[in-house]
């Protein structure tokens, strides 16, 4: 797990990323949490990361897991400013839970409401008003805007390369994505897709079925299967969490933005 430093001041939260110091002032990022509009009438929070400077910034969209924008995904999005790009975490389960909710990983229960309410619809509009967020900005360079997204937000981060003009997607462990790829033609932008071989959630027959289709549409993918790794492996909180896994599949994503991003 990256260390981060927290500096409280009048003006906001900086978190410094002690493990990177050496390399780049960009690993000093400010965070604040947001309200976005989303058409429905709704109305989301979501947390921001922000680089040092002025921009204008390369921006990510960060899809959150069932358990809520909590601090594995906040640290996502930290760690992705700490690269150079401004990047939102919405809380999708704005429409049922209270602002700021995060479930345990023990008690999938307490979740289930919250999750069962999640629609494609929904995660249409709740993506599409973060989207129109990033445009507004003005340290933000509109043409270049991509997502990343894990097990719920794997599936999300796919929806939005097949609803928006985005630039690079990227999904962990998406749950679900083998009964939507009937939307494979849409995508508008090149995406990784990282699985977890020891993943009994999403079965290998399950992975096929997205490899197949990608490549029958002719899309531009990553598919990377790790045999070693079990759902969730990214996420240091989780028992699942391999950080052999979770470092080589950062070091791709990484890579991957740089091109794709620039």
């Amino acid at each position: 797990m990256q260390a981060f430093l927290k500096i409280y001041i009048k003006s906001g939260t900086f978190s410094i990323n002690t493990d990177s110091l050496h390399s780049s002032l960009k690993s000093i990022t400010m965070n604040k949490t947001i309200t976005v509009s989303v058409a429905d009438g709704s109305n989301m929070n979501a947390y921001v990361a922000i680089p040092e400077g002025n921009g204008p910034f390369p921006a990510m969209m960060v899809f959150q897991e069932a358990f809520g924008v909590n601090a594995h995904i906040r640290d996502m999005a930290d760690r992705l400013a700490a690269e150079g790009y401004l990047a939102i975490a919405p809380e999708l389960f704005h429409r049922t839970a209270p602002p700021g909710f995060e479930g345990g990983y023990e008690d999938f229960s307490v979740l289930m409401p919250h999750f069962s309410a999640v629609t494609t619809e929904t995660l249409e509009a709740d993506s599409k008003a973060t989207y129109e967020w990033l445009q507004g900005q003005g340290n933000v360079k509109k043409d270049k805007i991509g997502c990343i997204g894990f097990c719920l937000g794997g599936r999300v981060s796919f929806i939005v390369n097949t609803s928006l003009p985005i630039q690079a997607a990227v999904s962990y462990y998406g749950g679900g994505l083998h009964t939507i790829m009937d939307r494979v033609g849409k995508m508008s932008a090149p995406q990784i897709f990282f699985w977890g071989g020891k993943d009994k959630h999403i079965l290998p027959e399950y992975v096929q079925i997205v490899s197949n289709a990608l490549a029958d549409a002719g899309k531009d993918n990553i598919n990377v299967s790790i045999s070693y790794a079990d759902h969730g492996f990214n996420n240091n909180d989780r028992a699942a969490y391999n950080p052999q896994a979770g470092a080589e599949a950062w070091g791709m994503v990484k890579a991957f933005l740089k091109n794709k991003l620039g």
